[in-house]
């Protein structure tokens, strides 16, 4: 058995093992799609064991996230720190070799999958963060930027929506450095695919623009490597190798079979795939000494173009000092003191949030050069465009705004991978209500405390004549449920400025939730905001009823104020742009705006009540959604579901009156 074929085994049976320790786990992937992880790992993937951050390395992201047991024993083999014993505690409590990959558990995972799709969607992200990071750094003789994306999915991969919105953008962006490999095995949980998927991926894939190549043999390491290296000679165009493999191969009683996905095979089966693969070995989890010398010679190979390129960095950085210094704010996230930068907090005038946001965004633009990002056509309504900044296209890859078209699930999967990939900071833009197809990945984002900026507009029943199918009801409330993620919801353009300062020195995902229709500019808004909750009018002494709100319902609030104070009553406005942000702070602070003494209060908010009686309490009501709304000018909605300064001083009343 020559070292290819031994390597490609050892992966198999480390796998299986793992599994079968675990009594958990899919190892038909990893037996049928082995010689094709090994063939890229092994010959024609750019990494660097003894340094798995390489900037310049190839990404590999395993979109087929359930076979995550064959990416562990490919990161043992290849040096990148898992251990034997790492293995033995696949799918166990904190260890470094979860069910399915996870951003941060293990060197050399460079994105978290398992939600079948996904991963393709973020090779993409990777793709074309490298595009346009090549565009703005490289010159003649020093490709500081220039490695590939690879992917490995299966059939259903390819039968999620996520993916199809992918590929097609993608093709349409000619990120010719994006490469997956398809493990054609035409068998899912519930049998073949014929009864669900019939049609010929690739063919579908030519329609995007992709080339599309086929291995007949899924075994055939010289085909597999063929196909790479031809798809690496292919620069116009992504580029698709189906691989026609055997889920399950070499285990006789289950290979080629659904049972073989998703349980274990068994020791008596395991022991007969070995048997049937000419495995000599006894011993569980045994590496062969020519598997070992193998993987550290690729360990060494990746060593050695690390070092080239650092050396080729070290000359770039002497002949291109102010791209060296260009180079260090985008890959050390620097960011220049907006804290203190007077004509950042500066605006004047009454404005939509959406339009508070653009003022910002352009702002920032002049004075944070790696922001990267764009809207799923609708950048014109999200106000999400840099105007001073130029299109990506394959013409034109150092443009930093970004056409994502109509592919919101597809666009935040696409931001992960760009927030992973290093050099840029990445920012979306939505529909509020649409934030529902986005929320699978805002998910992930979370999950991995991915700094990835949300911009989602036209925030509630204002959205108006559009009707209830284009208004968010209970999109604040589930995006407040997602543990790690930030809403920040302004009332006007000075807390619209603390949402972006927040949202870029956080580090975990942001969605800033903005109106379609203009807000006043208080006088007492401002830094405030940046503690999540603050107060803007007070009173003399303890207050006998606080009102709080969010965004355009500040307003509201803000009014109603002054009516309850002329009837003599001691009154204190909160406005609370952030839950979250609020729960951060100290409990001195939270008792200065919200104290336990208070315990008439009223919240109002044009959204779901969900989350609210955290705050109000029992004794208190909240002012909000109960169903969904209508089509009609935002004024009559407002005023037909109990927006209005009467309503909240007359629900006020009520609590001051209980």
């Amino acid at each position: 058995m020559n070292k290819d074929q031994l390597t490609i085994n050892t992966l198999r049976f480390l796998s299986a093992e793992a599994i079968q320790k675990a009594k958990s786990g899919h190892p038909g992937l990893p037996l049928g799609a082995a010689p094709a992880a090994y063939t890229l790992w092994a010959k024609n993937m750019k990494h660097n064991p003894s340094n798995p951050d390489w900037v310049d390395r190839d990404r590999f992201v395993l979109s087929a996230g359930h076979g995550s047991a064959l990416l562990y024993s490919l990161f043992h083999v290849f040096g990148y720190g898992t251990t034997i014993e790492d293995l033995k505690n696949f799918r166990q409590l904190d260890s470094h070799t979860p069910g399915h990959p996870e951003y941060g558990a293990a060197k050399g995972i460079e994105t978290t999958t398992g939600p079948l799709g996904q991963g393709i969607a973020n090779a993409v992200g990777f793709a074309l963060a490298e595009s346009h990071l090549a565009a703005e750094f490289n010159k003649p003789g020093y490709n500081v930027v220039d490695h590939y994306t690879y992917a490995l999915c299966g059939d259903g991969c390819l039968m999620e929506g996520v993916s199809a919105e992918a590929a097609s953008l993608a093709g349409t962006m000619e990120l010719g450095k994006l490469i997956v490999l398809y493990d054609s095995n035409r068998i899912t949980i519930e049998g073949s695919t014929d009864i669900a998927f019939k049609e010929n991926v690739r063919e579908r894939f030519d329609a995007y623009g992709w080339q599309t190549l086929l291995v007949e043999d899924g075994n055939d390491v010289d085909a597999i490597d063929k196909a790479i290296k031809e798809a690496k000679a292919e620069t116009k165009r992504p580029t698709i190798i189906e691989i026609k493999t055997t889920i399950g191969y070499g285990a006789p009683n289950k290979q080629g079979k659904a049972s073989a996905h998703g349980e274990p095979l068994g020791d008596e089966e395991i022991a007969l795939a070995k048997k049937n693969l000419g495995w000599e070995y006894t011993e569980p989890f045994y590496v062969p000494e020519e598997v070992k010398e193998n993987g550290a010679a690729v360990a060494k190979a990746g060593k050695e173009a690390n070092d080239a390129w650092c050396e080729m960095f070290k000359k770039y950085r002497a002949e291109f000092p102010e791209m060296a210094e260009k180079w260090d704010v985008y890959y050390g996230n620097k960011l220049p003191d907006l804290l203190n930068n007077e004509d950042f907090w500066t605006y004047e005038g009454d404005l939509a949030t959406r339009a508070s946001s653009e003022k910002v965004l352009n702002k920032l633009s002049k004075i944070v050069p790696n922001l990267f990002g764009g809207s799923a056509d609708l950048g014109p309504s999200n106000k999400s465009v840099m105007k001073d900044r130029e299109y990506y296209s394959p013409e034109n890859p150092s443009g930093s705004n970004v056409h994502f078209g109509i592919r919101e699930f597809a666009m935040t999967a696409m931001a992960n991978a760009i927030a992973l990939h290093g050099g840029l900071r990445p920012y979306i833009a939505g529909f509020f209500v649409f934030s529902d197809y986005m929320k699978a990945a805002m998910r992930i984002s979370a999950l991995s405390q991915l700094p990835v900026i949300s911009i989602l507009t036209h925030d509630s029943i204002g959205v108006g004549e559009d009707g209830p199918t284009h208004q968010p009801i209970e999109q604040l409330a589930a995006l407040r449920s997602m543990p790690g993620y930030t809403v920040i919801r302004p009332c006007d353009t000075h807390e619209t400025a603390a949402a972006w300062y927040l949202a870029l020195t956080r580090k975990q995902p942001t969605g800033i939730v903005l109106s379609r229709q203009s807000l006043p500019l208080l006088p007492e808004t401002g830094k405030g905001a940046l503690k999540g909750a603050y107060i803007l009018q007070d009173c003399e002494g303890t207050p006998d009823i606080i009102l709080m709100a969010t965004g355009s319902e500040v307003e509201l609030i803000y009014k109603a104020n002054v009516f309850l104070t002329e009837q003599g009553y001691k009154v204190r406005t909160v406005s609370m742009p952030s839950f979250e942000v609020f729960e951060e702070q100290s409990e001195e602070y939270k008792e200065s705006v919200l104290p336990n003494a208070v315990r008439k209060r009223v919240a109002v908010e044009a959204a779901s009540d969900f989350g609210w009686y955290r705050y109000v309490g029992l004794d208190g009501k909240v002012v909000s959604m109960h169903g969904y709304g209508a089509s009609a000018p935002a004024k009559e909605l407002f005023k037909k579901f109990g927006f209005t300064v009467e309503n909240v001083v007359n629900t006020a009343l009520e609590v001051l009156k209980k």
